[in-house]
């Protein structure tokens, strides 16, 4: 099989996986209507992520849907694979499973070397008839951005900065995926933005894989305990679409293939609202 089209442009929600079944249906066919490339949506915690991914599949006609990603320590290559199995071939065109090894603060005692382990739970996964083509992994330091392009399509970065593009897209070289997440505030109020955007970051901070990361951006160690406006605007588009459109532009030129917009809202905020911001995005972007 090829790499699935995913386009220039996704997006990335926790609610067309976790909010009601109906309305994520409901949007999740809008996402397509609009033109978007990709759907990508959570896995990590476990859960029912392959009857998640079916019913999302099933909402849509021609975009790609895509997880960012599975856990592969909540999952076994078998189950994944006997689910991929038993796809369609126009379901498994439409595809494309992120994988990702977690962090060890939140695995425990389980945890075991990042490199060796994914490599070896792909290898079994692919031997099982998964293409690699239809895999990307979640990779964020160079080791595992060599990886993603060694054993499958490429990389899906979360959390990053365009800086961070650049350096992929030179470890993966060309024709490898690389579709990095970025999150966006569609709020011009400065405080209100970024007041937002620190909710959505503060726990990842604790997190040694992503912390990291931004240390080999450059982002100082007191940038990141502070969460200083820095720190936020590095991460974060925030503002109207015309700021969010420079961002993606920002990727892009960076050398992605494909950016995966995540809409940082309000805890809470109805799905109905979400839908309306990206309308507004669609309408700027596509």
């Amino acid at each position: 099989m090829t790499v699935p089209s995913l386009g220039r442009l996704g997006i990335w929600s926790m609610e067309l996986r976790f909010g009601d079944p109906g309305e994520a249906a409901e949007a999740a066919a809008e996402l397509d209507e609009l033109g978007y490339g990709a759907i990508w949506f959570p896995g990590g915690i476990g859960g029912d992520v392959t009857g998640d991914f079916s019913r999302l599949l099933n909402a849509t006609k021609r975009t790609t849907l895509a997880t960012g990603i599975i856990n592969l320590w909540k999952h076994e290559p078998a189950e994944i694979g006997a689910w991929w199995n038993g796809l369609s071939d126009d379901h498994k065109a439409r595809a494309l499973l992120g994988i990702g090894i977690s962090h060890g603060p939140l695995i425990g005692e389980n945890w075991g070397k990042p490199i060796p382990v994914t490599r070896d739970w792909v290898e079994r996964l692919t031997a099982l008839g998964v293409p690699a083509d239809n895999q990307c992994l979640a990779a964020l330091g160079p080791k595992m951005v060599a990886l993603s392009r060694d054993l499958t399509a490429g990389a899906h970065p979360y959390l990053v900065t365009p800086d961070h593009t650049a350096i992929a897209r030179e470890i993966l070289g060309p024709g490898k995926l690389l579709a990095p997440e970025q999150g966006v505030v569609l709020e011009s109020d400065p405080t209100k933005a970024r007041d937002l955007a620190r909710g959505a970051v503060d726990h990842y901070r604790a997190l040694p894989n992503y912390r990291s990361n931004w240390v080999r951006l450059g982002i100082a160690e007191e940038d990141i305990e502070a969460m200083s406006d820095s720190f936020i605007d590095a991460l974060f588009a925030w503002g109207g679409v015309e700021q969010i459109a420079e961002r993606v532009k920002q990727h892009h030129d960076a050398g992605a293939d494909h950016v995966c917009l995540q809409v940082i809202a309000p805890q809470g905020t109805p799905i109905a609202t979400q839908r309306q911001a990206w309308r507004e995005i669609a309408e700027a972007l596509l």
